[in-house]
């Protein structure tokens, strides 16, 4: 259920009948590494190669990503029977199963992985923990193509968690052999909560060496967190099937502060502004900044609103490149 709080205006100055007084983007927001490097990985391999080269999903969760990359060549399925034998195929961002490669092998295609590192990272888990023996608790939307990935790297092991009440329900072979992974793009509040049923009934719950959020995914919910001090009202941008999106306006939700996801300026509706002081915008992490930035022309020119940027966390991360892009 979204909360609907009292206006902020005695902190955000007045607001204006149509509009806000002040806008206030957060950073970071947008684009992480992983979606630029998966991004370049399809618009390098378009330049060296020529189209059509063909992607397996979308590379990422957002329409206008994808339709731009339509427009240079690329060619998006979602079965690896639909690519011509012997034709190249890149591998989304959010990973595939062990089973997909197998697969391209037998229908003799070159293929690229733009898997995301973080997303690796959790495969080799995954593998670490079945090897070991342990149910492996998956937490995660079963349905959403990262965790697809990852099951299939030990579908005999993983049992996807997604909720407080499968949480309290999921039971295990060996309640001492039993390990816990999750999703990346997850809100960390509904993490965490998840995890501590799961720690609660098996004690020797084993986890990750390190948390499986991405740094990017909790670096733009801690954004979100900061933001919601000084707006009355958050505008995130992202597509709706993007999971690390949803997630933002959840965790602006959860704190009380009315949010929405849109995917341009064109879905804003007036009532969301009505009497708000100040908005704050963010974005996913698969969100092209001038979307962003479109969005923030037309809330300006309502009233001509002040634009306001607030750093609260520095990214200095990058991917490379798979060699036979770079040689």
């Amino acid at each position: 259920m979204q909360h609907t709080p009292t206006p902020k205006s005695a902190r955000s100055g007045a607001a204006l009948a149509g509009g806000p007084a002040r806008i206030v983007l957060v950073r970071p927001r947008g684009f992480c590494a992983g979606v630029e490097r998966a991004i370049a990985i399809v618009e390098r391999a378009l330049e060296k190669f020529g189209a059509p080269v063909y992607v397996k999903h979308a590379i990422v969760h957002n329409r206008y990503v994808v339709e731009r990359l339509q427009g240079l060549g690329a060619v998006f399925v979602e079965e690896l029977d639909q690519v011509p034998k012997g034709a190249r195929v890149i591998f989304s961002a959010h990973g595939v199963p062990p089973a997909a490669h197998v697969q391209a092998r037998e229908l003799e295609l070159s293929v690229l992985d733009a898997t995301c590192p973080l997303v690796t990272k959790v495969h080799l888990e995954a593998r670490r923990f079945a090897k070991e023996g342990r149910t492996i608790f998956l937490v995660g939307h079963a349905g959403h193509v990262e965790v697809i990935g990852t099951r299939g790297e030990a579908p005999d092991h993983i049992v996807a968690v997604g909720t407080l009440a499968e949480a309290e329900r999921v039971q295990a072979a060996a309640a001492e052999r039993v390990a816990y992974l999750t999703q990346t793009t997850l809100s960390l509040d509904d993490t965490r909560a998840i995890v501590d049923v799961l720690k609660r009934r098996f004690p020797a719950l084993a986890g990750p060496n390190k948390d499986d959020i991405c740094y990017a995914t909790q670096n733009r919910q801690n954004a979100v967190q900061a933001l919601v001090r000084e707006a009355d009202v958050i505008l995130v941008v992202g597509s709706a099937n993007s999971s690390n999106s949803n997630r933002l306006v959840e965790v602006a939700r959860g704190r009380g502060v009315p949010a929405y996801l849109v995917e341009s300026y064109r879905e804003v509706q007036p009532e969301w502004l009505a009497g708000r002081a100040c908005v704050g915008v963010t974005a996913g992490a698969s969100a092209p900044e001038e979307i962003v930035q479109e969005l923030v022309r037309h809330l300006a020119a309502l009233q001509g609103a002040s634009v306001e940027e607030r750093d609260v966390i520095s990214e200095q991360v990058s991917f490379p490149l798979p060699p036979s892009l770079t040689q």
